[in-house]
């Protein structure tokens, strides 16, 4: 996000009537940059965010040779990233995509998260995935390997 656009979306959140904006893909488990701009902003103005692209163009999906991010072959530093939060998370019993769907509800101006999808399969899978439990010993799993930031909001466990 470019400086004009952090001022715009400033302005949009204080100085309009919307009641939630949208976070295209950064606000996700691999990467914050939307933590220290909008997300603040929409907290200081009242305002709701509704994260969409919560796996990274797919990357978080299934993070594997070929994998997408920002719609194009994924770079090798964050495939392997990727990788390795999978051998996490999955080391807990939890997948990738369900820590993924979740993550974002740490932040208090997330209200909803928006997944694309290119079947009924996917959609059902996207339902299923964000309904599994995913316990606190899996993002402090990711934090003890420094795969995730020791100063980004998480969501509390929901280990039932």
């Amino acid at each position: 996000m470019t400086a004009a656009r952090i001022t715009d979306v400033d302005v949009i959140l204080k100085d309009t009537d919307v009641d939630a904006v949208l976070c295209a893909g950064r606000y996700t488990l691999l990467e914050q940059g939307a933590l220290d701009t909008l997300l603040s902003a929409a907290v200081a103005a009242g305002k709701s965010v509704v994260v969409g692209g919560v796996f990274n163009s797919g990357l978080l999906a299934d993070p594997s040779p070929g994998a997408t991010y920002d719609y194009a072959a994924a770079p090798a530093n964050l495939l392997r990233r990727a990788v390795r939060m999978r051998d996490v998370t999955e080391s807990w019993g939890v997948r990738l995509r369900a820590a993924a769907l979740r993550f974002p509800f740490g932040h208090p101006a997330v209200a909803s998260v928006l997944v694309g999808a290119r079947s009924a399969a996917q959609v059902r899978d996207a339902v299923e995935q964000f309904h599994r439990p995913v316990p606190d010993v899996v993002r402090a799993g990711l934090r003890a390997r420094g795969l995730l930031p020791g100063e980004v909001p998480v969501p509390a466990g929901n280990e039932s």
